[in-house]
């Protein structure tokens, strides 16, 4: 049958999430997996595109397919990357969900939060994170619509950075970051799959733009075994 190379994708792709397959091992041949699957090499090799493409494996010239480890995701702690960048390297497995997309003012309780002005107008955005089937980041967003006008829930749910710096026309210059480890709210609890979990890593960001005006607070709420907050540093 035609799509005898999706079972194919998905039954190694569930050994690959269990770790009956562990990362940092090569599958075996095309012709070991076409023996082993009783199909032909051309039905394995599609098989094998659709894992390379979703992020289960990377094929490496000479060597094979190498497993690569999903059970963490690389966050870079100085750069500034959107949560659709990452995505891209996940296929599939990856999904956006806006909960939250509400016009509010700054009031005396937001304004002890984030660094923007009494009264100014903002976008308040919640967006769900969801990585192979489960819920395991909450993104929460204040905007300012002086800086950022015509968000839509749209934009939110596909990519803000990208409309900001490719329908704005703005650059987005460099964020502070705050870095801390949080009981889990009732939000949370009720937003993503925290069963078993006791904490949530917390990243706080004040996101300017190239003039030094802040237009973005950003709190992202992570469910920790699934993430991995990496940066490169240099002795000086």
């Amino acid at each position: 049958m035609n799509n005898k190379f999706i079972r194919i994708y998905e039954d190694i792709a569930a050994r690959i999430r269990t770790g009956e397959i562990e990362a940092g091992t090569l599958l075996p041949s095309e012709l070991d997996l076409s023996e082993s699957y009783q199909t032909s090499r051309e039905t394995i090799r599609k098989a094998l595109k659709m894992l390379s493409e979703e992020g289960y494996i990377q094929k490496i010239q000479g060597k094979g397919s190498i497993v690569l480890d999903i059970r963490k995701i690389d966050f870079p702690i100085s750069g500034l990357v959107s949560f659709k960048e990452l995505a891209k390297k996940m296929g599939h497995r990856a999904k956006t969900y806006v909960k939250v997309f509400e016009e509010k003012k700054v009031d005396q309780t937001l304004f002890k939060k984030i660094n923007f002005g009494l009264n100014e107008k903002v976008w308040e955005i919640r967006r769900v994170r969801q990585v192979d089937g489960e819920h395991v980041i909450l993104d929460k967003d204040h905007i300012s619509q002086r800086l950022i006008p015509g968000l839509s829930k749209e934009i939110c749910n596909d990519s803000i950075f990208e409309y900001i710096e490719e329908e704005l026309g703005l650059t987005i210059s460099f964020a502070k970051k705050e870095i801390l480890v949080e009981e889990p709210t009732a939000e949370d609890r009720e937003l993503l799959d925290l069963e078993g979990f006791h904490n949530v890593v917390v990243v706080r960001s004040q996101v300017y733009l190239e003039d030094a005006s802040q237009f973005q607070f950003t709190e992202a709420r992570h469910r920790p075994d699934k993430f991995r907050f990496v940066d490169f540093a240099r002795r000086r």
